[in-house]
């Protein structure tokens, strides 16, 4: 998991560290550290949220580990079968 105020002092500078760190290939999926919630990184609702509450992960099982849920605007599906998990 990264933190997006930690990826660098300015705002370019984060968004450099993304930048990279998405060719790579290691960072696939944005969340929202507070609510727990995470979707794709093109999300409408995820590019709302203040830097301060922004994480990245690396795909979904990570993002899971972490007990965050899926985002029911950008990932219907997984969000239904949450959903159904959790009784």
């Amino acid at each position: 998991m990264f933190y997006h105020a930690a990826m660098g002092k300015s705002a370019i500078a984060r968004n450099r560290q993304i930048c990279q760190l998405r060719q790579e290939g290691r960072l696939t999926l944005g969340g929202n550290r507070r609510l727990k919630i995470y979707g794709l990184l093109s999300c409408r609702s995820g590019k709302r949220m203040l830097t301060g509450n922004r994480v990245f992960f690396s795909g979904e099982t990570e993002a899971q580990a972490h007990g965050y849920r899926p985002c029911g605007h950008c990932m219907p599906e997984a969000y239904r079968r949450w959903k159904t998990q959790q009784g």
